[in-house]
């Protein structure tokens, strides 16, 4: 029967002589952890650039709503929890959409139709939640 190892990493930092940072990573046993070693790190807040209020839709990894490789984005990468296909901004934008996905930031990593000029769309694993967002105006956030 296989059994599941939970791992921590511990993180080592050191300075030489000279200056220069060491920095050791090795992988440690959960358990052999003591309770104070194991901290929660804060969430990185990122400021909001601008705002711009949109249609907001949902898609998915279907041949009748993508191009002939419909697990790969317009940039390349295969496509995941957390992109957003635009055509309004750069590949790599981090975004927020409050009202309805309250703090989960999106990376735009696809594009959509040349027509959809203030629309984004949302990667969802399948078509039958993709039908279940629908269609929504919401003010999305640019993050810088």
């Amino acid at each position: 029967m296989n059994q599941l190892l939970t791992l921590a990493v511990g993180l080592a930092l050191s300075f030489s002589p000279g200056g220069e940072k060491i920095v050791e990573i090795s992988p440690l046993p959960f358990s052999t952890l003591p309770v104070s070693r194991v901290v929660e790190m804060p969430l990185v807040t990122r400021n909001i650039t601008e705002t711009r209020d949109v249609w907001v839709t949902a898609y998915s990894s279907t041949p009748e709503e993508t191009d002939d490789s419909p697990f790969i984005t317009a940039s390349g990468t295969y496509v995941r929890d957390g992109i957003m296909a635009t055509n309004l901004l750069p590949f790599g934008t981090e975004v927020k959409i409050p009202d309805a996905f309250g703090d989960k930031i999106f990376v735009v990593e696809d594009r959509m139709h040349q027509r959809k000029t203030n629309n984004v769309d949302i990667w969802m694993p399948s078509k039958s939640e993709a039908l279940q967002f629908g269609i929504r105006y919401a003010t999305i956030e640019i993050l810088e």
